[in-house]
Formats: C-alpha cells, sequence, structure tokens
C-alpha cells in the first residue's frame, strides 16, 4: 500500500516561496507522483507532477515558471518548490500517486493513492 505524507504548508506573503515535501512509502512503481490544488468553493487543481521513472516534469499553466516539481528518489520524497506566490495560489495542497501507465497527469480521478493535505495561504 502506498502512502503519502504531506508537509511544508505554512502562511507567506505575495512573493514569498515555500517548499512543500511528499514522503512516499510502500511503492514498487509510480507512474505520475503529483501535486494538486483545491481552494473553497472551486475544483481541484493539478499543479505540477513528475514521472520518477522518466524524471519527466508537468505543470499546470498558472504555476509554469514559478513552480518546480523534483523527486530525491534516493529518500522517496517529492518537493514543491513554489516562488512568486499569489493570493490566487492560496490552497489546500494535496500529494497524489498513480500506478496506472495510460493516467492523465492533470486528471485527479486518475490517481489511486493521496495525502492528508497541507494548507498554503498567501495574504498580506
Amino acid at each position: 500500500q502506498v502512502q503519502l505524507v504531506e508537509s511544508g504548508g505554512d502562511s507567506v506573503q505575495p512573493g514569498g516561496s515555500l517548499r512543500l515535501s511528499c514522503a512516499i512509502s510502500g511503492f514498487t512503481y509510480l507512474r505520475y507522483v503529483a501535486w494538486f490544488r483545491q481552494a473553497p468553493g472551486k475544483e481541484r487543481e493539478g499543479v505540477a507532477a513528475i514521472a520518477p521513472r522518466e524524471s519527466r516534469t508537468y505543470y499546470g499553466d498558472s504555476v509554469k515558471g514559478r513552480f518546480t516539481i523534483s523527486h530525491d528518489s534516493a529518500k522517496n520524497i517529492v518537493f514543491l518548490q513554489m516562488t512568486s506566490l499569489k493570493p490566487e495560489d492560496t490552497a489546500m495542497y494535496y500529494c497524489a500517486a498513480v500506478r496506472e501507465y495510460g493516467a492523465t497527469w492533470f486528471r485527479d480521478r486518475d490517481y489511486d493513492f493521496w495525502g492528508q493535505g497541507t494548507q498554503v495561504t498567501v495574504s498580506s
């Protein structure tokens, strides 16, 4: 059974930075590990994903150039480095993983495993 544990959420001012971590255990192969976010009253949104075996990365349009996803294979942790944060980045951020090769990285219903979430608040 795959387990995902997020950490790193906090309150920051606009223009600030945060790094989220997703510690992964219990996996043998994962097609994608992704970060999703959901703000109150909004649908869950795919933020970024990484294909660990290929080291390919994918980003949503709203975060391109500001967020970076990476994978520490030795420690089995996926990071989301967030810079130039905006108030509209405020949301609960979730780490998710999928094993199915045919999954689409930004489609949340394709994902099998989810973490508990970590809150990011961007406000002055």
